[in-house]
């Protein structure tokens, strides 16, 4: 199975700690978020290929941290070749790009660069692995306003996926979707296929909400949560959690 992690946004509310430096290579407790991803992916099975898709103002960056990580396989850096906010490609773009430029197809895991989970990611492999659909993660989020800033499913018998909406204006549940994905079978071409065809590129969530309208995909109920570090007080919140677990 492939893995691309997705780590080329700006980080803009993080600033300053972000300004010159990427997010997912921030430290928590010692060690990266995406380290801490990638030892979690390595427990949850080896990976075919592993990639990292960053922009141009991080990609030197990722490239040193790379070429001094240990990882059992070699981790690609691809570069999306914007330097601001404001010319960033987006999420699905980005995905896209890596896909063609590395040549990768087939099942592919895909994830944000900056979530942290509180539990297994071999549980969600396990899931997937136990069915023969495409396959999200799932968590209830009680509170109206943050459902509006997430992709919102709508859900069927054996947790397939009805429906799924990014930032909707009326959510349809309170079941949400954070940035982990298995797909299985992705092609550059049928994520080109999916932007030509209307999927907002912004969001990673777009291309998941597309594809469950075309393709069945499941929703494995996360049995515990995660951590979406996307402002400098969250950033210290999931520091001093980490600490204090030791």
């Amino acid at each position: 199975m492939n893995a691309v992690f997705l780590a080329a946004g700006y980080a803009t509310r993080l600033y300053p700690l972000t300004r010159d430096f990427p997010k997912p290579l921030l430290s928590v407790a010692g060690k990266t978020i995406l380290d801490r991803l990638l030892d979690d992916l390595t427990a949850a099975g080896e990976p075919s290929r592993c990639a990292v898709v960053t922009n141009a103002r991080f990609a030197p960056v990722f490239r040193a941290w790379s070429s001094e990580k240990t990882f059992p396989v070699p981790i690609e850096i691809v570069d999306d070749g914007t330097f601001t906010n404001e010319t960033r490609l987006g999420a699905v773009n980005d995905l896209r790009l890596a896909l063609d430029r590395l040549g990768m197809s087939g099942e592919t895991f895909v994830a944000a660069g900056d979530n942290l989970l509180d539990f297994p990611l071999s549980l969600f492999f396990d899931y997937y692995r136990a069915g023969s659909t495409n396959c999200l993660m799932r968590y209830e989020e009680p509170n109206e306003d943050r459902l509006k800033k997430c992709g919102v499913l709508e859900l069927g018998a054996d947790d397939l996926v009805l429906s799924m909406e990014e930032k909707p204006s009326a959510p349809k549940s309170h079941w949400c979707a954070p940035p982990f994905y298995i797909y299985r079978d992705l092609t550059g071409e049928k994520v080109a296929e999916a932007i030509r065809r209307g999927c907002p590129a912004d969001a990673p969530g777009s291309l998941a909400a597309w594809l469950a309208a075309r393709e069945p995909t499941r929703a494995f109920p996360m049995p515990g949560g995660r951590r979406d570090i996307g402002t400098v007080e969250s950033y210290k919140a999931v520091c001093a959690l980490y600490e204090s677990r030791g």
